[in-house]
């Protein structure tokens, strides 16, 4: 079979501005070239006395180190819908250069069922995540200027907790010492990478300009001689920061392989970050469809939880469906397979492994009751295996459907689209799994126990003070962003299928003033990655013409 890159440069795309017209957008639309661009704020003011559409969230089992193809699977959904006749819109997040040059790769799906044109999406694109990168930077400068020109403020430059960032793994840039020239101020500081940013988690949950100027300007950035909070709006640089975002924060439009339109924008991780693309694209698409298709990072205890607990409350959001994507090769290696060996039949350690999707669906309970499982089929899979894994479904009075998107694009998922449909004709019954009024400790012990199956939670030296200073700040109404390994329920990333009686540890919290909520820091988790023996990079060349192999 041909590469996905390879599929994607024999695509025959429709320009862009075709999709813009077919959806109604063409009078807001401001193309980025032939294939990409944006669509202008203003357009909500023509729509707000429109309907919203059905509302599903695509989300997964537990994945092994390749991921599950949870974006594949939800394009494929959308491409699906479309070819039964309904109006569906996929919106997604926008993939980070740390994992395209590094280990997992991009985000545009995959085989027949890809974002167009995946190389450009998984490059540059628009710029968005360069002005996420240059704002946050400008902040850091102002800080750092800030105290060199005299430090009316009192900035303690041991209590920075603003750090800089870079989109690319980088773990040099964990721990630094700037200012060591002769007119710098020197201190230890750190690098996140882009998507782990809170201007990051700003830009996915401001609803205007204004709203985005407002929460930057709520950023907390350090803390003067007298412990005293200093927040953006003291540096009085909130405006320009806005400035750089101010076409970062439309919604990037693009298509399909089968020429529908997919809006990508905003790109948190879910491992260190909230996870979920930006609430205007969800808004926006809503309005302009039936149907809309979303994702959110990881498995469903981090990306859905995150979407679940953070984005609907603050968007108010009500899904209809939720999707919970798994593939046989994940239960065996949930079931004690190595990932050398994922590709042979193993019937028992595919049913010891299901154990892993019937926790994911049991915390999906918790939330609505209406889910369909969709099993991404690989040409690895058995005929004993799919039937095994059919036989397990059968008992956990779920609806499924098998999908082939990979291989067949919409085709390969007419069966998920139409459980999907019928799950969407009942009201939706989705809620929150904790209130706002909640304490932020009770919050975290209800998603440790409740969602990762904790039996116990430990708090470092200074974690519980930090807690209450944040909630003597105004704090104990933010929802809580959970920082920990995608690959295990626990915090330990080698406690794989459905650990039980473990004990979670957090190291660290950190309120983000601005997104409006409290990040959790639990295990090793690094806010910047690093890079592999043999990352994705050294296999990746591009001739003379500008053709590039081995992106994907």
């Amino acid at each position: 079979m041909k590469t996905d890159i390879e599929i994607s440069e024999a695509y025959q795309a429709v320009p862009i501005l075709e999709i813009a017209k077919k959806i109604g957008v063409a009078s807001y639309f401001e193309p980025y070239g032939k294939w990409k661009g944006k669509i202008d704020l203003s357009i909500f003011d023509h729509l707000k006395e429109k309907q919203d559409g059905h509302l599903i969230l695509v989300t997964s089992t537990s994945p092994t180190p390749m991921g599950e193809g949870k974006t594949t699977m939800a394009i494929g959904l959308h491409d699906a819908l479309c070819k039964l006749g309904y109006s569906s819109i996929a919106t997604l997040r926008e993939p980070s250069l740390g994992p395209v040059f590094g280990m997992k790769g991009g985000a545009t799906g995959g085989g027949y069922a890809q974002v167009y044109p995946m190389d450009e999406i998984n490059l540059h694109f628009t710029g968005d995540m360069h002005a996420i990168t240059s704002a946050n930077n400008l902040l850091s400068a102002a800080i750092d200027n800030h105290i060199y020109q005299g430090n009316e403020l009192r900035i303690d430059k041991n209590k920075i907790i603003h750090s800089r960032c870079l989109d690319m793994n980088d773990r040099n840039l964990r721990e630094i010492e700037v200012g060591l020239s002769k007119q710098g101020i020197p201190h230890r500081e750190q690098f996140v990478i882009t998507v782990a940013t809170e201007l990051m988690a700003i830009l996915c949950l401001s609803e205007s300009l204004s709203d985005l100027k407002r929460r930057i300007g709520n950023m907390l950035v350090a803390y003067d001689l007298d412990e005293k909070p200093i927040y953006v709006s003291d540096l009085h640089v909130e405006d320009a920061m806005t400035i750089l975002l101010k076409d970062a924060l439309k919604p990037n439009l693009v298509q399909t392989l089968e020429g529908n339109p997919v809006l990508i924008h905003g790109g948190p991780f879910a491992n260190i970050a909230h996870g979920c693309n930006s609430l205007l694209a969800t808004k926006l698409a809503l309005k302009l469809s039936d149907y809309v298709v979303t994702e959110a990072g990881f498995g469903s205890d981090l990306g859905a939880e995150k979407f679940l607990d953070i984005k609907c409350p603050k968007g108010n959001l009500k899904p209809n469906v939720i999707v919970l994507n798994m593939t046989i090769r994940s239960m065996k290696y949930h079931g004690g397979v190595s990932k050398e060996h994922l590709g042979e039949e193993n019937i028992q350690a595919l049913k010891d492994g299901m154990c892993n999707l019937k926790a994911h669906l049991q915390n999906m309970r918790k939330y609505t009751s209406h889910i369909v499982v969709c099993v991404n089929q690989f040409p690895t899979d058995t005929k004993q295996e799919l039937l095994t894994v059919e036989e397990v479904l059968k008992t956990l009075h779920v609806s499924y459907a098998f999908s082939s998107a990979y291989l067949n694009g919409g085709e390969g998922s007419l069966k998920l689209a139409k459980e999907v449909v019928k799950q969407c004709q009942l009201e939706s019954d989705y809620h929150p799994l904790y209130q706002d009024k909640y304490s932020i400790q009770e919050k975290i012990e209800i998603i440790a126990k409740e969602i990762y199956h904790a039996k116990d939670i430990t708090y470092e030296d200074g974690v519980l003070d930090k807690i209450s200073a944040y909630e003597n700040m105004g704090a104990k109404r933010f929802p809580i962003c959970i920082a920990k390994t995608q690959y295990s329920f626990s915090d330990d990333a080698k406690k794989l299928g459905d650990p039980r009686h473990f004990t979670v540890h957090v190291r660290d919290v950190k309120i983000n003033c601005g997104a409006e909520f409290i990040v959790v820091y639990m295990g090793n988790i690094m806010t910047m990655p690093g890079l592999s023996k043999t990352p994705a990079m050294l296999n990746m060349h591009i001739n003379d013409k500008g053709i590039i192999k081995g992106l994907f």
